[in-house]
C-alpha cells in the first residue's frame, strides 16, 4: 500500500493506493455513517459495505444534478443525519462528485470520504477537492472546493469494470503524463498491453505516478487560481463534446487533448512529431474517436466554460511532453479554430 497526501485550506486528504475498501471502517471515527452509491456498485459490492444507511442514486451524467442533490438532502433528513456523522461515497466519478457536494453543503458541511471504484475516479474525479454537479446541461457549473478526509483506491475493484470504462480512465492518466511526467508517458507506451490487463505492478505504477502529478499541482494551487488550471488540459473542448455529443467523459477528454495538441502546434511551438505521438498512444487505448458535432453548439458550450473570463479563456497549451502553459486566449481565436475543424 502506498499513500499520497493533499494539504489544502479546506483540510488535508490522504490517498490510499491498493488498500482494500473493506478496511474503510478503520478510517472512520464517527458513529453514524451514511453511504452514497449507485445501483451498479451496490449490486456488486453492497454485501461488503460498512455498517450504515445507504442512499442509492442512478448511473450516468443525467443523474449529476441539483435534483439528485435535493433527493439526498431529504433522505438525510429522514434518517436524522446530523453534523456529527460521516458521509462515505462508494463509486465512480459521478458518485464522488455528488457525495462531496452534498457533504460540503448539508448543514454547512460534514466530514466525508471516498472509495473510488473506477480508474477514472481513482486518478482524477475523487482527488483534489473539486465537488460539483451539472446544471442546464453544463458540466460541473455548480460546485465547491472541499477536501475529503480520505480516498481509497482499491485496484481489485477495477477488475469488475467493463473494458471501455477502463480505457477512459487511461485518458486522464495520459493527460497527467502529458502535462507533468514525460517518463510516465514513456512507460505507458511500452506497457499499455499490461496496463489494460491490470498487471498489478503496472497499474500500481501508472496510478501512483499520475496521482503524484495531480497531488503536486493541487498542493500548490488548491482553488485553481493558476497552476491547477493545467489539469484542465483538453477539458475545454471535452466538456463541450460531453454536452453536445454522446461521448463519455474519458472519450471527450481524449478528443479534447488531440485538439489541444493541434492548437499547441499553432500557438506554442509544440512539435508536430509529438502531436502524432499523442494520437498514436490514444489509438493504443482505442480513444481516437472520430467526431460528428455541430459547430455552433460546440461554440455555445465553450462560451459557458468555467475557465472563461470576459472575452478570453484560459487555455492549456503543451510546450513539450511533460510541460505545459496556461494562456489567456481571445474567444474569437478559439472559435476560429473550431470553425477550421468544421
Amino acid at each position: 500500500m502506498r499513500t499520497l497526501e493533499i494539504k489544502g485550506n479546506t483540510g488535508n486528504s490522504k490517498i490510499y493506493l491498493n488498500r482494500s475498501f473493506t478496511t474503510v471502517e478503520e478510517l472512520i471515527k464517527e458513529k453514524q455513517v451514511v453511504i452514497i452509491t449507485d445501483e451498479n456498485v451496490r449490486n456488486l459490492y453492497g454485501e461488503k459495505f460498512p455498517k450504515g444507511d445507504v442512499i442509492t442514486v442512478g448511473t450516468g451524467e443525467k443523474n449529476k444534478t441539483l435534483h439528485t442533490i435535493e433527493y439526498i438532502y431529504k433522505k438525510l433528513m429522514d434518517i436524522g443525519f446530523d453534523r456529527s456523522g460521516f458521509i462515505l461515497g462508494i463509486g465512480g466519478g459521478i458518485v464522488c462528485d455528488i457525495t462531496g457536494f452534498v457533504a460540503s453543503t448539508y448543514m454547512r458541511g460534514v466530514k466525508f470520504g471516498f472509495i473510488a471504484s473506477t480508474l477514472l475516479a481513482q486518478v482524477d474525479a475523487s482527488i483534489g477537492g473539486k465537488n460539483g454537479v451539472n446544471f442546464e446541461g453544463y458540466k460541473n457549473i455548480v460546485g465547491v472546493f472541499n477536501q475529503p478526509e480520505f480516498v481509497i483506491c482499491d485496484s481489485e475493484m477495477l477488475k469488475t469494470l467493463p473494458e471501455k470504462e477502463l480505457k477512459i480512465g487511461y485518458a486522464e492518466i495520459i493527460k497527467h503524463a502529458l502535462i507533468g511526467d514525460p517518463k510516465l508517458l514513456d512507460y505507458i507506451e511500452k506497457n499499455y498491453k499490461k496496463a489494460l490487463l491490470l498487471i498489478p505492478e503496472v497499474i500500481e505504477k501508472v496510478t501512483h505516478d499520475a496521482l503524484a502529478v495531480k497531488a503536486g499541482i493541487v498542493n500548490s494551487d488548491e482553488k485553481e487560481k493558476g497552476e491547477r488550471r493545467k489539469l484542465n488540459f483538453g477539458h475545454t473542448m471535452a466538456h463541450a463534446f460531453e454536452k453536445t455529443t454522446e461521448l463519455t467523459h474519458g472519450e471527450a477528454v481524449a478528443a479534447g487533448m488531440g485538439i489541444a495538441a493541434k492548437f499547441s502546434m499553432r500557438l506554442s511551438g509544440f512539435p508536430g512529431e509529438e502531436e502524432k505521438r499523442i494520437y498514436d498512444i490514444l489509438k493504443k487505448f482505442d480513444l481516437n474517436r472520430s467526431l460528428d458535432f455541430n459547430c455552433e453548439e460546440i461554440k455555445d458550450a465553450v462560451r459557458m466554460d468555467k475557465k472563461k473570463e470576459g472575452e478570453h479563456i484560459h487555455f492549456i497549451l503543451l510546450k513539450k511532453i511533460g510541460e505545459c502553459i496556461v494562456e489567456k486566449i481571445p474567444m474569437t481565436v478559439l472559435e476560429g479554430v473550431i470553425d477550421d475543424m468544421c
